[in-house]
């Protein structure tokens, strides 16, 4: 790749960090600078991670453009910061949701835009509506939902959401935050040229997630069960049935280089990106493989009661990005699962504090 400094934004957090060891592994020729605020409990844990790794790490919060500035000049930029949770703002204030999802992207941009560098912008699978996506004709077949396969409409069908599908209702506040990064990235690309990409992402997960009970579902998961906490099935009738698809952090690693390497040709491009029908998986059938690895079976309650913004059924349409790329995941959802059940166990001392419930 042709670039001499990479930032990554969010670069203690899960995906973050992980970008910035692949990168800095591939490439030990580019200076790679990992900025985050070190809000997200656990995300002190990939201070050391990044160190050894010869990654210079700056204490920033992207809300405050005296702290970019400050992690030096950068001829890529990578937006990973965010506040992920799309429970965020509900119950309390939406000021850091928004001052941090929005403002700090404007920062972000504005950074790149002194610099002349280009952007990689994540996004998520969450700017699509929530009225839309409950309104998808679902039916139970086993322990999930799904769609049979002769229903179909614009930009959705069994085989999951396309970027083509509808982006008007409400979305929360957080999907609605990055939709609007989104927007203001394509006016700085058209307006003063800066090549970007945004991927909208869906679950992604692999080591060195320390997921919660509003994200990371898949490593809480199997932490809950391998050190012996309660989880709950919320919403959607209180059985477990809702889906996702999901993405080992690593095949998002090769996506990404993939297209940074073709930047020339790809800018410009919104991707819908995740593991897609295949890599696809209900909650109940998450339990079912957790206990297979884990050996014993933990307290699950049931909350037949849905959240505001939950949705029983978002499965990744990656037509668009394979057809452009030709890339696929290579991780299939044993190898995503036996990956954090081995590094949960290597690391059970530092990592069990994280998993308690609270």
């Amino acid at each position: 790749m042709n670039y001499d400094n990479i930032l990554i934004t969010g670069g203690a957090g899960f995906v973050g960090s992980n970008l910035a060891t692949a990168f800095r592994r591939d490439f030990p020729q580019i200076r790679v600078t990992a900025i985050d605020n070190l809000r997200r409990r656990g995300s002190e844990a990939a201070l050391a991670r990044l160190a050894k790794h010869s990654i210079e790490f700056k204490h920033g919060d992207i809300r405050n453009p005296e702290d970019i500035k400050e992690a030096g000049p950068f001829d890529l930029i990578i937006e990973c910061s965010a506040e992920a949770s799309v429970h965020a703002g509900y119950q309390s204030s939406p000021n850091y949701l928004i001052n941090t999802n929005l403002l700090g992207t404007v920062h972000c941009l504005e950074a790149a835009r002194h610099y002349c560098a280009d952007v990689m912008f994540l996004s998520t699978s969450r700017v699509y509506p929530i009225t839309q996506l409950r309104n998808l004709p679902l039916e139970i077949k086993g322990n999930r939902f799904t769609i049979p396969k002769n229903k179909f409409g614009q930009g959705w069908s069994a085989t999951g959401v396309s970027e083509q599908f509808s982006l008007d209702g409400s979305k929360s506040l957080y999907g609605a935050t990055k939709l609007s990064s989104e927007l203001l990235l394509t006016e700085y690309n058209a307006m003063y040229g800066l090549r970007s990409i945004v991927n909208r992402c869906g679950v992604i997960t692999g080591p060195w997630q320390l997921g919660m009970v509003d994200q990371g579902f898949v490593s809480l998961w199997a932490a809950r069960h391998l050190f012996k906490g309660d989880l709950s099935y919320i919403g959607f009738g209180g059985k477990g049935c809702q889906v996702r698809d999901i993405l080992h952090v690593s095949d998002l690693y090769t996506l990404m280089r993939y297209q940074l390497e073709n930047l020339s040709d790809l800018s410009g491009q919104t991707f819908n990106v995740g593991g897609g029908e295949a890599l696809s998986v209900s909650l109940a059938e998450l339990t079912n493989l957790c206990q297979q690895r884990a050996g014993h079976t933990i307290k699950l309650s049931q909350q037949t009661e849905s959240r505001d913004a939950d949705v029983p059924w978002y499965i990744t349409d990656t037509s668009k990005v394979n057809d452009l790329t030709g890339w696929q995941p290579e991780h299939n959802l044993d190898s995503i699962l036996d990956d954090i059940f081995d590094w949960l166990t290597d690391n059970r001392r530092l990592l069990e504090p994280y998993f308690s419930p609270k």
